[in-house]
This record gives structure tokens, sequence and C-alpha cells, in this order.
């Protein structure tokens, strides 16, 4: 029973630094500021979670150009007094090549949105991600720093709970449908294949 119990434990060691390198450095620097109340909430637009580019907007694996997903972000705040609330976040994407994409680079366009929970927009920011695909790869996987957004505040009772940072690819309105839908498709990485995940 030792002994698995201290398998157990490595798993666990190998999984957590499995997840650091897969964030790299997520030692976000607003981490010495202490956050005076709570942080505004992050999360994906499932609407634009994913992206999706097929060759004359034919939806089959053979017809992909580029894929795209955000797996997840990391997010940390500052704020004290009525100072603005400073927010940085990691964000992890994997991003594919099919067999149509006409070239190995791709400048993928996302954006990040400040909003009142569940109100109005108050900021939106574009961002580039250019990405260059080694001869013969299909995916892989990049995690990106964003470490100035800053959110003023009207006084000191204003939290963060009081915003929300949405992330999301920039979609077309059919690729937003084809998210809502469910569907889904993705290239894998050459690590995930070997840990023997399904490409679907």
């Amino acid at each position: 029973g030792q002994g698995q119990g201290d398998q157990s434990d490595a798993d666990r060691a190998a999984d957590r630094d499995k997840k650091d390198k897969e964030w790299g450095n997520t030692n976000l620097h607003l981490k010495k500021i202490k956050a005076e109340g709570p942080c505004p909430y992050v999360k994906v637009l499932y609407d634009a979670a994913r992206y999706e580019e097929f060759q004359d907007n034919k939806e089959a694996s053979d017809m992909a150009q580029w894929t795209g997903q955000i797996n997840g972000v990391n997010s940390d705040c500052a704020y004290k007094g009525t100072e603005p609330i400073h927010v940085a976040m990691d964000i992890s994407f994997s991003l594919g090549r099919g067999p149509k994409a006409e070239s190995k680079d791709k400048i993928y366009h996302y954006w990040v949105a400040v909003t009142e929970r569940d109100k109005t927009v108050l900021a939106k920011k574009e961002f580039d991600l250019p990405v260059t695909f080694a001869d013969g790869q299909q995916a892989q996987d990049v995690n990106t720093r964003i470490e100035d957004i800053e959110i003023p505040r009207a006084d000191i009772t204003v939290s963060g709970a009081n915003f929300e940072v949405l992330v999301g690819f920039d979609v077309t309105p059919q690729m937003a449908d084809f998210n809502r839908q469910g569907k889904h498709f993705r290239y894998v990485s050459d690590a995930e294949k070997k840990d023997g995940a399904d490409g679907q």
C-alpha cells in the first residue's frame, strides 16, 4: 500500500510539473501587490473559444485551413484604495494547420474585453498572435501573457467583483454559429499524440 501511495504522490507531482511547463512561468508580477478585494471574473466566451477556418466554408477535415482553441486563462489582479484594478493573465492556445493551408504562417486574431458583470462592454482590445508552423507540423501549443489591463473604479466601494474580463478569437458569424452548435475540430500536438489524445 505504501508503494502505491508513493506512486500516486509522484504522479501528482508529475502532473503539476507538466502543467507548469504548459503554462510556462505563471508567477504573475501583480502578486506582489495584494488586492484589497475580489478580482474580476475572467472567462473565455464560448461562442469565440474556437477558431475553425475551412476552404470554401466546407466543414470537413480535408478542407480545414486553420484551427484554434483557447484552452484556458490564468489571471491575477491588484488594487488598493481608489486605484484602478490592474489585471494580468496568461492565455493558453492550441493552434492547428490543416491540409488546405496555403502557407506555414498564420496570424490569429483574438480580443480581451472588460464588461460590467452581465452588462455593458466597457473596453475591448484586439491582439495579434503570429504563428509559424514547421515543415510537416500540424499543431502547436502557444501561451501568451497580457499585463496591461486597467479597470478604473468610481470609488473605494467598487470591487473587482463588479467586472468581468472576457477572452475570445475574432470569429466570423459562421464560426460563432459553428461553436454554438457544439461542433469541434482541431489538430493535436505531438505531445498530445504521445499521451494518446484523440484529434477530433
